[in-house]
């Protein structure tokens, strides 16, 4: 997982680590930290309606545990990140379904992405957005969010514009409150997205935070089939 703001020497990520241990206990996995995010939101367990949304692809773990252990229905809300040119892994944007795009202009000032550059990332993504959509919905319909509770989550935030993407993609359909829950963020980006939602759930808020993988013993890619088999799981109730 690359840092953001660039690549560390050995010294450097060493002095990182520790910072990490003196300070925090890294989540196992994404299982974990989804069990551990599910007992800071127990006030919702059983609410009638409850809606769970988990970003893919790395979110779904997290917000499977989240919606077992609150007994609520889980589905996906698809997002993409805008990458930056050659740092990937640092977001200048994010675009969601339906045209919705949310750009980082900082980022883009800062690393003189050219208007060209981001048009290009944005035709890239917008084909794996639509890839994912037939990927992991098929022909199961739109979940209908209006009036309902809506837990959006991620396996964590880094710049915040994917989730930001997310939230105006929902707030365009009406929900009646919406909650989003992450295991780890920087405190600026829980900040700013506070103003934004209802309630924002978050475990740990390092300021010396780099990057989301740094917060994770194992922090391997989820894949498209492990999305596909945690959304098809008897084990989650689906109203």
């Amino acid at each position: 997982m690359a840092l953001v703001g660039g690549n560390p020497s050995g010294a450097f990520l060493i002095g990182i680590l520790s910072i990490m241990e003196n300070h925090y206990n890294k989540f196992r996995n994404r299982t974990q930290a989804g069990q551990l995010l599910a007992r800071k939101l127990h006030s919702y367990a059983n609410q009638r309606g409850l809606l769970i949304l988990a970003l893919p692809r790395g979110g779904v773990p997290v917000a499977h545990e989240v919606a077992k252990e609150l007994n609520a229905e889980l589905d996906i809300c698809l997002v993409r990140k805008l990458g930056v040119p050659g740092h990937r892994e640092l977001a200048m944007g994010a675009i969601a379904s339906g045209g919705i795009k949310e750009l980082n202009t900082n980022i883009i000032n800062t690393e003189r992405i050219s208007k060209r550059a981001i048009d290009e990332v944005l035709e890239e993504e917008t084909r794996e957005l639509s890839r994912r959509e037939l990927a992991y919905r098929g022909n199961r319909p739109l979940v209908n969010i209006k009036g309902r509770t809506v837990i959006l989550v991620d396996d964590g935030m880094a710049t915040g514009v994917t989730m930001r993407a997310a939230v105006k993609l929902l707030k365009i359909q009406g929900p009646a409150k919406l909650v989003v829950a992450v295991p780890v963020t920087h405190p600026s980006v829980y900040f700013n997205l506070k103003i934004l939602v209802d309630e924002v759930v978050c475990l740990v808020m390092p300021e010396e935070f780099y990057s989301i993988g740094l917060w994770y013993e194992d922090f391997a890619q989820t894949t498209d089939e492990e999305v596909c088999q945690l959304l098809n799981n008897p084990n989650v109730l689906s109203q």
